[in-house]
Order: structure tokens, then sequence, then C-alpha cells
């Protein structure tokens, strides 16, 4: 069983070791937004303490999202070029398959996010071992819910256009309204509920929380830097936000390897260039 998994997972790392544009273009967008960000825009940070290393640990997260949601694009690139073809006619389990999918999809993200970690330490992101262990882990959670998400969405996708439009619809809105850009704060009173039933703003505010070591801080003091949500006189905390993002993760884990067991692929299509 771990070796069909293992197979897989190195598979996928392998290729997306040789696609060294894609890095490259990932990593652009996202050090653009690090740079456009954190210093044109840092001034929306308005009250936060240290707001270029709030505005940098958004990005950080976010970086790992949009890379985990849209690396299940490997999943229909695999059956464009017929591997899945021959992968499904095998003795491995589409169980298999799945996981295998999500595991690699979830390191190639968090692999992303420890690069633009560390082009943040040299703009002023401090952190020391303990946190960026803690940072790492979360980093991996973070990687598996939205892999897991992505390859569900990519196995109920009938084309690569509509894959490509479905992550679109769910990463623009999901990404502004998160406070990972600009904090929720300052955000007007009738978005609070969107942001309170979007699942990135409790990733990127456990993130935050965890990197900036905000543990010293009161439940006023949290709500105010927005790592933590106040409802009706009630608190959400991070440690909440955390068993919400692990209910979410389990939750779409379940229904990607579930869906993925069922799915027809000879009816997807792939979109393809003709010359």
């Amino acid at each position: 069983m771990m070796r069909a998994i293992k197979a897989i997972v190195v598979r996928n790392l392998k290729n997306f070791s040789r696609d060294k544009m894609k890095l490259f273009f990932t990593l652009l967008i996202s050090v653009t937004f690090l740079f456009i960000f954190s210093f044109v825009m840092k001034s929306a940070a308005i009250g936060v303490e240290k707001p270029l290393n709030y505005l940098i640990t958004g990005i950080i997260i976010m970086t790992v999202f949009q890379s985990a949601l849209s690396n299940s694009m490997n999943t229909l690139e695999d059956i464009s070029s017929g591997f899945m073809k021959e992968i499904l006619v095998s003795p491995v389990d589409r169980w298999q398959i799945s996981i295998g999918q999500i595991l690699s999809s979830s390191i190639i993200a968090v692999f992303q996010g420890l690069l633009i970690m560390v082009m943040a330490l040299f703009m002023g992101l401090k952190i020391d071992l303990v946190h960026f262990i803690e940072m790492c882990g979360f980093m991996v959670i973070v990687g598996i819910t939205f892999s897991s998400i992505g390859l569900y969405l990519a196995t109920l996708a009938k084309s690569s256009t509509t894959f490509q439009l479905m992550i679109n619809v769910f990463v623009m809105p999901l990404t502004f309204l998160s406070g990972a850009y600009i904090p929720i704060t300052v955000m007007p009173k009738f978005l609070q509920p969107i942001v309170l039933i979007n699942p990135l703003s409790y990733t990127t505010a456990i993130f935050r929380y965890i990197s900036l070591q905000m543990e010293t801080l009161s439940a006023a003091e949290l709500v105010k830097s927005g790592v933590a949500f106040s409802v009706n006189n009630f608190t959400i905390l991070p440690y909440m936000g955390l068993f919400i993002i692990l209910a979410i993760c389990l939750t779409f884990f379940a229904l990607c390897v579930y869906q993925f067991n069922k799915a027809d692929f000879s009816c997807v299509q792939v979109f393809e260039y003709r010359h």
C-alpha cells in the first residue's frame, strides 16, 4: 500500500522539479505580492503591531493555499497524457492514487511556502525555532486541506477549463476576504458574515497567531489584531479556528477519496492547443 502511494508522490515531485518555469512564475507572483502589499499597502494595517510582518505572514499562507488548490490540475494533466488510464488498470487501488495526489500537492505547496518564508526572513520577519516548527506543521495541515478540496473539484470538473474557472471562483473571493492582504478589522461590517464562513480567515488568523507569537495577548487584543473573531459576545479564538480547519480537512479528505473512487475519467475533457 505505502509503496504505491510513495511511487505516486515521487513521480509527481519529479515532474514538479522538471517544470522550472511553473515554479518560477508561482514564486514570482508571491514575491510580487510580498513587495506590493508589504510596502505599498502596509498602511492598511492601521493599529496593528508590526504591520510588515502581519502582511508578510498572510502572503506566506496564501502561497500555500493557492499552490495546494491549483496543483490538483496535475490530475487532469495525467488524464490527457494517458498516465491515469494506465495506473487505473494497474493493481493499485483508486484511494491510494488519490492519497498520493493529495500528499504530493501538499508537499509542493509547503515547499513553496517555505521558499517565501525564507525570503520574508530577509524582509524583517523574525521567528524562533519552536514557532518555525509550528508554522511548518500548520502549513502541512493547510496543504492537505486545500489539496483535498482541489482534488475534489478536479474530480467533479468535466474539463480543464471548468476546473480553472472553479479555482478562480474560489481563489479570488476567499483570498481577499480572509484578511491575508487587508486586515479584516478595516473591512466594512456587511462583509463580516462572509469573513466568518471563509475557511481562509481561520488559516490566516492561526498562522499569524503562531508566527507573530501572540500567545500572551488577551482575547480582546486578539480580536483587535484580527486573529480572533467576535460573534454576538462569543469569541472564536485561534485554537477554535484550528479545530474548524481540521474538521474541514477531514471532511474534504474523505469526500475527495470517495469521489475519486467513483469518478468516470473517460468523460473528462482536457483543453489542448492545436497547431
